[in-house]
């Protein structure tokens, strides 16, 4: 007993000193801290950041950075110099994000920073190239916060009050891939109820707004950050409902010309987010630079959800398709790069597979950075991307550019070292529904390949429901009539393995065996003579069989199926008919004395369950359409096997 009782213990104590093991590793996080330099009103700010782990192949691993100085400015730079307008205290923010890294962003707290004098004169230079501007710090990862800033100006000469819109979390998804945690204004902005939707249903055509009747918004989602003037605002509103779950809306006021202001939205993206590392989400922003009028810019932007921050990266917006629907469907693909290099790469070359299922012929190039033309069938000297194939690949050439890389000299904007081409394909005429995958081999210079993750094509399963009608063999029943009719249901014409089950009424009449009976008997004068008795038993059944099987089809026109069967008898008329009749000596010579036939019936329901196993084999279409089957039932019980005989046509 206290051997056992000294093991117990033992066991408990190193079981809870793992435990506590465990948690101690779970809990321990890394952390980024702010350090800063501070001269009057400018501050060198300097990121202290923890050691990085090296994804094992990936080049090597680093940090970007996004900072802000608690004024309504930001910086992408690792070690910015900020210089505040206004003396105060200021909080300032920084989030590192770790490339090629195994483990999390590392987390940083807030900073306060006090200015207490002016010593170098502020200057608010114009930074703005357009007047509406989205822009995010990273790449949605599940469970982890990002930031999404929100840059508008205004272009008109007389100062403006207005609005903005942002909307997320798309219908398509069913889980919410955002909660929106924190809003950052530093201009008077204020939060509207998000259904004080107000529209003035008037346009301003004073000329230094331009505008457009386009309200083409499929389209408008089909770019990258797509920027486009709209003038029907309550069209613009109704539709991003249509597509978004929930939405952000925000007043500004007394916007002076020409001055350029910035938003910065929290979203902390949820456990639950598209799974999918090859998937495309987005959302969307609208700007109405003034409430006078329904003048407004419409900017989407789209992002790849990662594990990772890999900025090698392929994407598509195909991730999960309805086959039914594939041939009105347009795949979107895009390819990310970044050059890590110390110097400028000036031959970038994309090896993208092509899955057999896609028409290359159809193949569109969308968009690219760098920007260029698109290259002739003769050799030139300007900047262009070619694109060639070979059997199974699109092969994307950029030729005669200037992609600067990461850690080359005095190149502080990370974002220039980066680059993408996006593209459309179509479906080929005739393919089968599997999963496809491709990835992309990208060559900066004479460089080693860096290979990207897979992009996956996955169809959802789709239902296809088959008209069944058939009838029964038996060959140990007398006088058997047995057919059926009923439905299947099964995937959309699946490629391989598939499940499928069905319901069929059976109707089914039979004879049993018949029971004959001779004996002697006499009279009640002594007279013995011979009485036969003879017993038929007839069947009337209306049964539901309820077979449920695994199928595979070998081709578009064979198919093989093995699985269960479960019959249960919903009414069951049975009929017993006994004849008695009496003959003077031997029954074949002598005729019969008398007869008596008395009928009875019996009805019973839901008896007589029935289990077996099933084979079956089909010809014809096999995947959808019409075919013909032979199905063998071989009962656990009572020895009632028999075989059926059908056509299906499955829609």
């Amino acid at each position: 007993m206290n051997k056992w009782f000294s093991f117990i213990c033992l066991f408990l104590i190193g079981v809870y000193c793992y435990a506590q093991k465990q948690i101690v590793n779970d809990t321990v996080t890394r952390v980024a801290t702010i350090k800063n330099t501070t001269t009057g009103n400018a501050v060198l700010f300097t990121p202290e950041t923890p050691e990085l782990n090296q994804i094992a192949g990936a080049p090597k691993s680093f940090y970007t950075h996004y900072w802000e100085f608690g004024d309504g400015h930001y910086s992408t730079e690792k070690k910015p110099k900020h210089t505040y307008k206004k003396t105060g205290e200021y909080e300032v923010k920084l989030w590192a994000t770790n490339n090629y890294d195994t483990g999390k962003p590392p987390t940083t707290r807030p900073k306060k920073i006090a200015i207490n004098e002016i010593t170098t004169p502020y200057n608010d230079v114009a930074s703005m190239d357009e007047d509406f501007i989205l822009k995010r710090n990273r790449e949605p990862v599940p469970d982890e916060e990002m930031v999404v800033i929100m840059s508008y100006k205004n272009t008109k000469d007389y100062t403006t009050n207005g609005k903005l819109y942002l909307f997320y979390n798309e219908h398509q998804f069913k889980a919410n891939n955002f909660e929106l945690i924190e809003t950052r204004m530093y201009h008077n902005e204020k939060n509207v109820s998000n259904s004080g939707f107000a529209f003035s249903n008037t346009i301003d055509n004073d000329g230094t707004y331009l505008a457009s009747s386009n309200n083409d918004f499929i389209e408008t989602r089909t770019v990258l950050q797509d920027s486009t003037y709209k003038t029907n605002l309550p069209l613009t509103i109704a539709e991003s409902e249509d597509l978004y779950k929930n939405w952000s809306i925000l007043e500004f006021n007394n916007m002076q010309p020409q001055e350029e202001r910035n938003l910065f939205f929290s979203l902390k993206t949820t456990p639950e987010m598209v799974k999918d590392t090859s998937a495309i989400i987005s959302i969307r922003g609208i700007y109405v630079p003034d409430s006078s009028y329904d003048n407004h810019k419409v900017k989407d932007m789209e992002m790849e959800i990662v594990t990772s921050h890999d900025p090698n990266k392929m994407s598509s917006n195909g991730t999960f398709l309805n086959y039914r629907l594939v041939r009105f469907k347009t795949l979107k693909y895009k390819i990310k790069f970044q050059n890590n290099g110390e110097g400028p790469a000036n031959t970038i070359k994309l090896e993208t597979d092509i899955p057999e299922m896609l028409d290359k012929s159809t193949l569109k190039v969308l968009d690219m950075y760098p920007k260029c033309e698109i290259c002739p069938k003769y050799d030139v000297l300007y900047s262009c991307l070619d694109t060639t194939f070979t059997k199974t690949q699109a092969i994307f050439t950029f030729k005669n550019i200037y992609l600067p890389g990461s850690e080359q000299k005095n190149i502080k904007a990370y974002d220039s070292t980066k680059g993408f081409v996006k593209y459309s394909i179509k479906f080929a005429k005739d393919f089968h529904k599997k999963k496809t995958k491709s990835r992309t081999n990208i060559i900066f210079d004479k460089n080693d390949p860096i290979v990207t993750n897979y992009s996956t094509t996955r169809f959802l399963p789709g239902i296809s429901i088959g008209a069944k009608v058939g009838v029964n063999s038996f060959s140990n029943l007398n006088n058997s009539e047995s057919y059926f009719f009923g439905a299947t249901l099964s995937p959309y014409k699946s490629y391989r393995w598939y499940w499928q089950i069905e319901l069929m009424n059976n109707f089914h009449n039979y004879d049993d065996q018949t029971d004959i009976n001779e004996e002697f008997v006499s009279d009640a004068q002594g007279v013995r003579f011979l009485q036969r008795t003879t017993t038929n038993h007839s069947f009337e059944n209306i049964d539901w069989d309820v077979p449920v099987l695994i199928r595979y089809n070998l081709n578009n026109y064979i198919g093989l199926g093995a699985g269960v069967q479960n019959t249960i008898s919903l009414s069951e008329k049975q009929k017993r008919t006994i004849l008695i009749e009496q003959f003077e000596g031997d029954v074949s010579t002598n005729p019969v004395i008398s007869s008596k036939e008395d009928t009875s019936s019996q009805t019973n329901t839901f008896t007589h369950l029935r289990s077996g196993l099933l084979f079956e084999a089909t010809a014809g279409f096999a995947r959808i359409g019409p075919s013909l089957g032979a199905r063998y039932i071989m009962n656990f019980e009572n020895d009632f096997n028999y075989w059926q005989f059908y056509a299906i046509w499955k829609f």
